[in-house]
């Protein structure tokens, strides 16, 4: 088995590998959504073995090495993690098509200068090479954010976090990039979740606060949207499956509320009700901060359930959810705009069908308090992979403008994974050069080059305004 040269990969015109290599390539990194651990970084951990820090958690390699028959041990299970590498290396050659193909030999390469590809003979020579560097220091975690010119990384976290290893970076940053949190309330509404009660009780405790009533809920969360601001933040972030707009008044929120948190049971209408109002009370407070509001729409999760009984959340199970969306975004985005409330806003739709409809929603609500204030976020999970990245930055480019896309993200958890923006910049260079060549747009490189700068690093340095 060959391996495949990665200088002009994915770059299928003159103008393209001009525009990748001349303007994109040397681009610094906002990662603006990740699952990173930023306890990692404050200790700048460096890992023992290749698996830990490439197959632990990644969820991607799991669900293909499940495709192609393999044991569950040698994956989630009691396998060493070296049985592990070699079965995942005796999988990657049936790859083809598929982004990890691709992104095993960028994530090889650029993290170990590794030219061969990786199959059942190499795999050996591979992991002791690997294993080898891993005490280098642009291998340990926050060297990893340097070497690949990471400015700002802005983590995941929960409004109960306290937050500590974050306050440790800052106070002793172990490299140069800045490592900032973001604010990730869905626990506070997931009303129908289980162990909502004792959230709301950990909620409580890390505001330093009792939470009886639905008023006392909005205070702690204010208080702790406060906090995060005072370390950095300037994001959130929301997933749901579907996004719901019922409107309620604050006595509904308050009596839904109540009711829950005696563990009372909650019908479907009186939880869309309940994360409507919350949601709207929460978009309210960001617009206050001048935050960006993400909503991460679409994902239907934990679908088998023998292995969701097996190993819990985030383990490969997940996938496209399909459903009508419009109506219910645009009834929500445009009762914060009525107020003069409504944040910067990103939507990100795992149903690619919904690109287009999303875009023209976002097009509805612009205004000057910020360029391409409302964003169609970045082609999301399934969907960051070439095809789903054309057929995203297509729709944007068709129905609002390219040119004010805040561009990648990288959404992992694993430090292996900053190739991806290498990735995306790839296509987005492809795709424009290949307008250039058939004359859709001018070959005026300096031009064009500008807004693949922008699109890579400036547009979400100005967006966020985290610098």
């Amino acid at each position: 088995m060959k391996g495949i040269s990665t200088e002009h990969l994915l770059l299928t015109t003159d103008s393209a590998k001009r525009l990748y290599h001349d303007y994109a390539k040397g681009m610094p990194i906002l990662d603006y959504h990740n699952h990173l651990n930023p306890e990692d970084i404050a200790a700048d951990r460096q890992f023992r073995n290749i698996t830990e820090m490439w197959l632990h958690g990644d969820h991607y390699k799991w669900r293909a090495m499940r495709w192609l028959g393999v044991e569950e041990r040698l994956i989630t299970g009691d396998a060493s993690d070296k049985e592990k590498f070699m079965a995942w290396a005796g999988c990657v050659p049936r790859m083809i098509g598929n982004p990890l193909f691709h992104w095993t030999q960028l994530e090889l390469k650029r993290y170990f200068d590794v030219q061969e590809p990786l199959n059942a003979e190499t795999a050996e020579k591979i992991w002791n090479r690997c294993n080898e560097r891993l005490s280098e220091p642009q291998l340990r975690a926050a060297g990893i954010l340097d070497a690949f010119r990471v400015k700002i990384a802005c983590t995941t976290d929960d409004p109960a976090d306290h937050l500590a290893a974050h306050q440790q970076i800052a106070k002793n940053p172990q490299g140069a990039a800045k490592v900032i949190p973001a604010f990730r309330p869905d626990r506070a509404l997931d009303i129908t979740n289980g162990d909502f009660a004792d959230y709301i009780r950990k909620l409580a405790q890390a505001a330093n606060q009792d939470i009886q009533s639905y008023d006392n809920l909005l205070q702690a969360m204010q208080k702790r949207i406060d906090f995060f601001h005072e370390q950095g933040c300037r994001l959130s972030d929301h997933g749901f499956g579907i996004f719901p707009y019922e409107k309620a008044t604050e006595k509904e929120a308050g009596q839904i509320f109540a009711k829950a948190l005696a563990g009372g049971s909650i019908s479907l209408a009186e939880e869309h009700k309940y994360r409507t109002y919350t949601l709207l009370m929460l978009g309210r407070m960001y617009h206050a901060r001048g935050w960006a509001m993400q909503l991460h729409i679409g994902a239907i999760r934990n679908n088998n359930e023998r292995m969701f009984e097996q190993l819990g959340r985030d383990a490969g199970y997940d996938s496209i959810l399909d459903y009508h969306l419009a109506a219910s975004l645009n009834g929500f985005l445009s009762e914060l705009d009525r107020d003069g409330q409504l944040p910067k806003t990103i939507v990100y739709s795992l149903y690619s069908s919904h690109y287009e409809m999303i875009a023209t929603t976002v097009g509805n609500f612009q205004s000057s308090e910020a360029e391409g204030k409302m964003q169609l976020g970045a082609a999301w999970w399934f969907h960051d992979q070439k095809e789903g990245m054309l057929k995203q930055l297509t729709a944007l480019s068709s129905m609002g403008l390219i040119s004010t896309f805040v561009g990648m993200l990288t959404d992992s958890r694993s430090l292996m994974s900053f190739p991806r923006h290498e990735y995306f910049r790839r296509v987005l260079c492809r795709l424009l050069g290949q307008w250039m060549e058939e004359g859709e747009l001018p070959l005026d490189y300096d031009w064009i080059g500008k807004i693949v700068q922008d699109i890579c690093y400036h547009n979400a340095e100005r967006y966020f305004q985290m610098s």
